[in-house]
């Protein structure tokens, strides 16, 4: 009995030696798949454009980064083609005489980014210069070859952030800028690739666009406060000797905001040379921009219907989440629209960039200790407030354009239709700025709704400009 005791104690200290053996085995096997992220199958290089090339040594990413083609949609937003100016009538008077009244579509995934453009009937019925180019494809090696052609030094095979091609680059942007954008779309073939945000040999995250780095450059230089950007105030506190540069001073986390307000940021076409500029040097909010604007006596256009000479916003996406509660804790982009995805022991960034809302699992509860069901209540409930005060803004802009053009077919003079027009550019301005963002309300509500009063007032106050006008 004794003996058969001992022979099972054996057998099950065995069994459990084994096991061990294994697991620790296992748990090996796991730290090497999670250290080994890249199969080096593909040459990679500053000339290397096409991500499919790039989806060779990193499988995962470029898997998602395929997804963005998918069509998806959430209340306030999505990835369709909607034309928006079907869906909101509006639209059409505000943008009258502008080329956004012949063509305004929801933006799609960055597998659509230069193919929406070339489509868009606000480039095929209007001549556009080559300046959209800058945020709507893989255009860093197109700049860099425009620039040789142009006599900057070096070669295509010095790094992006050397001396040399850094100049390559900002050479060949300003002379893309200043071509017609039939032309200049010939210089190009890929949408968004892996080389405009990522260094080839390290993988580090770099930002590529010359109006991103000015801009940021003049943003740091400002008294602007931006405490979710330490790196520009560690900047501010030295010597000041060279511009800010995101590349050389930001930290990574920075980064992962960085590269995305590379072009989801509000801009405009400068000089003859139509040179892409972020009208950040005033600071990053919607007032500092308008401020820039006004000094400069700049306007996209003038209304058609009112003669005001008004703005156009972009897509300030980076600026209004500089206003946020999220970028003052530490969020960034990133951590929300690219969230971590594990595949066995690897974890890498989902690269199908899309709303948060889509994956509340993997975006929002990481932080956010609620059920789904609680967070989706409560982003509805702002994005809700948000769209029935920019309808309010929208509806009282549109109400101003109306009574400016009565009066104006009356007869009234330009000198007297001036303050009128004034509150017109003020109103629309801020309107549309929250309209342009993409967010609806989300990435900083408070600041929304501030804006979209003061859209309202600034429209009511014109109304009443008018009953002045005799």
């Amino acid at each position: 009995m004794k003996k058969s005791w001992t022979v099972l104690l054996i057998a099950v200290v065995a069994l459990a030696t084994i096991g061990v053996m294994k697991l620790l085995e296992n748990i090996h096997e796991r730290k090497i798949e999670s250290r080994e992220t890249v199969v080096r199958l593909a040459n990679i290089t500053e000339t290397t454009v096409d991500p499919a090339v790039w989806g060779q040594n990193f499988p995962r990413q470029y898997d998602t980064y395929k997804r963005t083609v998918d069509i998806s949609r959430t209340k306030y937003g999505g990835s369709e083609a909607i034309q928006k100016l079907d869906a909101e009538p509006n639209l059409r008077t505000m943008f009258n005489g502008y080329a956004f009244a012949i063509d305004f579509r929801e933006e799609r995934g960055h597998a659509y980014m230069l193919s929406d453009q070339r489509e868009t009937e606000r480039v095929t019925q209007v001549k556009q210069p080559g300046s959209c180019l800058q945020c709507h494809a893989a255009n860093t090696v197109a700049y860099r070859k425009v620039g040789l052609e142009s006599g900057a030094p070096g070669t295509l095979e010095d790094e992006l952030l050397s001396s040399s091609g850094m100049n390559q680059l900002f050479t060949g942007f300003e002379k893309v800028c200043s071509m017609p954008y039939d032309e200049a779309t010939k210089l190009v073939s890929h949408a968004i690739s892996c080389l405009e945000c990522h260094d080839p040999k390290t993988m580090a995250l770099r930002v590529t666009r010359p109006g991103f780095i000015t801009g940021i450059a003049a943003l740091a230089r400002s008294d602007d406060p931006v405490p979710h950007m330490p790196s520009i105030n560690r900047w501010r506190e030295g010597p000041r000797t060279k511009d800010y540069d995101p590349n050389a001073a930001a930290s990574r986390q920075e980064m992962r905001s960085f590269v995305c307000g590379q072009c989801h940021v509000e801009y405009y076409f400068a000089g003859k040379n139509k040179l892409v500029t972020y009208p950040w040097s005033k600071g990053i909010t919607m007032d500092a921009a308008e401020e820039y604007y006004d000094e400069i006596g700049w306007k996209d256009w003038t209304h058609k219907d009112s003669g005001a000479p008004v703005l156009k916003a972009q897509h300030p996406e980076f600026e209004m989440w500089s206003q946020g509660i999220h970028a003052r804790s530490g969020v960034s982009c990133a951590d929300c629209h690219m969230p971590y995805v594990r595949e066995g022991a690897v974890k890498v960034s989902d690269h199908q960039v899309r709303s948060p809302l889509l994956n509340v699992s993997r975006s929002c509860e990481v932080c956010h200790r609620y059920p789904e069901a609680e967070i989706l209540a409560r982003v509805d409930v702002i994005q809700t407030r948000t769209r029935k005060l920019l309808d309010r803004a929208e509806d009282a802009t549109v109400a101003l354009i109306r009574a400016i053009a009565a009066k104006k077919g009356e007869g009234a003079s330009d000198e007297a239709l001036a303050p009128a027009r004034a509150l017109h550019r003020k109103a629309q301005w801020r309107a549309d700025y929250c309209a342009a963002e993409n967010s609806m309300g989300f990435h900083a509500p408070g600041e929304y709704a501030r804006i979209l009063a003061e859209a309202i007032d600034y429209a009511r106050q014109g109304e009443i400009e008018i009953l002045k006008v005799k």
